[in-house]
């Protein structure tokens, strides 16, 4: 687990300096399952427009929309009844596709998540597997329904471990990021 900075926080500098390489879709501001069906489909038009991706598709779709889904269930909201807000880049640099989400989230989380994407990390194709089915079968679910499942379905479907961090913002909200690398 890490989590860095001396609350100087600014997600501006932040998102510009996480840019690098080729960026192909770029996004930061509200979460609505309106801008997430946009993201998506311009993840899909990227995909089918770049030829030196385009064998990527199937999998990369797939962990684009778990990572979407994810900035949308379980972002933090600082307004009751307002939109989440969140990052997402797609970038491509060095023959690998990269997908990096941010959102906030309060420091009650940080345990869970980083706990768990350990536990993701530490594990084999097989294993993942393994847990991946027993949560289904015990229908082992969070209350945003998922038990990590994404997550996990992530790990296994890149076969590349979980990179993430944890920003502090101020003494209730970090800024939590996730980056994944598809080779």
């Amino acid at each position: 687990m890490e989590i860095r900075g001396n609350n100087t926080f600014n997600i501006d500098s932040w998102f510009e300096k996480t840019k690098e390489g080729n960026i192909l879709v770029s996004y930061k501001g509200d979460i609505t399952s309106d801008i997430i069906t946009a993201l998506v489909e311009k993840s899909e038009n990227i995909f089918i427009e770049n030829p030196e991706i385009s064998h990527l598709k199937k999998i990369s779709f797939h962990i684009v929309v778990e990572c979407l889904q994810n900035l949308f269930h379980h972002g933090l909201s600082f307004e009751e009844g307002k939109p989440k807000f969140g990052t997402y880049l797609l970038l491509f640099s060095e023959n690998t596709l990269k997908i990096v989400t941010g959102n906030f989230i309060p420091p009650e989380k940080v345990q869970l998540i980083s706990d768990r994407i350990n536990q993701i990390n530490s594990m084999s194709k097989d294993e993942l597997k393994t847990l991946y089915k027993l949560i289904l079968n015990n229908d082992e679910f969070s209350e945003k329904g998922g038990g990590g499942l994404g997550l996990i379905d992530i790990a296994r479907k890149t076969g590349s471990k979980l990179i993430y961090e944890f920003l502090p913002v101020d003494e209730k909200v970090l800024f939590y990021i996730l980056k994944i690398n598809i080779i």
